[in-house]
């Protein structure tokens, strides 16, 4: 098999830069992974945070369409609960026709309080409102009006109004048929959204503000379901997000990445803040059943972040690899570019010197478990 290479952009900046700038930053990011040649590049989604401020995946890479060539663009995610299933229907399809095909759908139940309390989500079934928009957007791609599409909160109707000799009363269709590929973020341990992921043939993403041992519940997760469904685990369809910095030695990796109030010291001291004020602190443990008391930033930061040199990088990915389970994507995470040089040169370094050797060591390699029997 071969292992992919993914951008995956929250995006995370300090909130004291610039708007402008920061969007700036983020869309030469993309280009710079296309010209690199990572296979896909990922934007996430927020509307209440000063610090994530692409509110809408679906306008960036819109943008960000005609500024690449071959890699695949995914939403990371979309927050399905906040929309009117038909509304987000349209919109995607238009957006997988000006990607010509090269649209990947993440979806997701959202992940700010903030925007949950914005929206009116506090307290919602907010998985049982995603599963019900992508079943009835599925439906909508699948069907020609009059539309009488009853749902759990949505109900799709459009009859009244339907000339077809007009082309009135028609919703667009996708560019892939029958719809783009889907994925879904997880991040808990043994998350049940992984399960999700599983009965749904939802492509999980792991995220990479979870400690190594979490992800691994991912993979062992999503076998077990994917067993209790009498059907075989596929590595390749699993992606797995990393803080990653490469230098051209060990010691200026290592320097950039503690940096005090670096791009990467700031990350996980903004995330652990977060997870401190939700009285979370304790998911972002690196070893299982520690106290959460005993949890520092800096502890997190130098636990998640994989950093060093080529040749360290390519061992510490294929140790993490084979730890955790065979993902078939590897998703850097973009942090701020407060040092562009140093960030562009890594996302160089990975493409050019990590991946091949990463790439060499696991040719050959089956992601299905069955198919590593059989060869053994």
């Amino acid at each position: 098999m071969t292992v992919k290479l993914a951008l995956f952009m929250m995006p995370m900046h300090n909130m004291h830069r610039s708007y402008p700038v920061t969007l700036e930053e983020d869309i030469e990011a993309f280009k710079f992974a296309d010209e690199l040649g990572f296979d896909e590049g990922w934007c996430g989604e927020h509307y209440s945070s000063d610090i994530e401020q692409i509110s809408s995946p679906l306008i960036f890479l819109a943008h960000i369409a005609n500024l690449t060539r071959t890699m695949k663009l995914g939403t990371g995610v979309v927050s399905l609960p906040i929309y009117h299933p038909a509304q987000l229907a349209a919109h995607i399809a238009l957006l997988d026709h000006l990607t010509k095909g090269r649209l990947i759908l993440g979806i997701g139940t959202g992940g700010l309080g903030s925007d949950f309390e914005l929206f009116g989500l506090e307290g919602a079934d907010r998985q049982a409102m995603m599963l019900d928009s992508i079943s009835l957007m599925q439906r909508i791609w699948a069907s020609d009006p009059p539309y009488d599409l009853p749902g759990k909160f949505w109900n799709i109707g459009l009859s009244k109004t339907v000339w077809p000799d007009l082309g009135v009363g028609v919703l667009p269709k996708t560019l892939q048929r029958p719809h783009p590929p889907l994925a879904v973020s997880v991040s808990s341990p043994n998350s049940n959204s992984i399960r999700v992921a599983a009965r749904n043939n939802l492509m999980p993403i792991s995220a990479n503000f979870v400690a190594s041992w979490v992800v691994k519940t991912h993979w062992e997760t999503y076998t077990d379901e994917m067993a209790k469904l009498g059907r075989e685990p596929d590595g390749q369809n699993w992606r797995v997000a990393r803080s990653i910095h490469v230098a051209e030695t060990d010691e200026e990796a290592e320097a950039f990445v503690k940096q005090p109030g670096g791009a990467y010291d700031w990350y996980y001291d903004y995330m652990f803040q977060v997870y401190a004020r939700m009285d979370a602190a304790a998911l972002l443990a690196p070893m299982p059943g520690m106290d959460a008391a005993s949890i520092t930033h800096v502890m997190v930061r130098d636990n998640f972040v994989i950093h060093g040199s080529p040749e360290t990088v390519a061992r510490k990915l294929l140790t993490f690899r084979k730890e955790v389970g065979p993902f078939g994507t590897l998703m850097m995470t973009a942090h701020d570019w407060t040092a562009k040089a140093s960030m562009r040169k890594s996302m160089e370094l990975l493409a050019t010197k990590v991946m091949p050797v990463v790439r060499e060591e696991l040719s050959g390699e089956s992601t299905r478990p069955l198919e590593r029997r059989r060869a053994g």
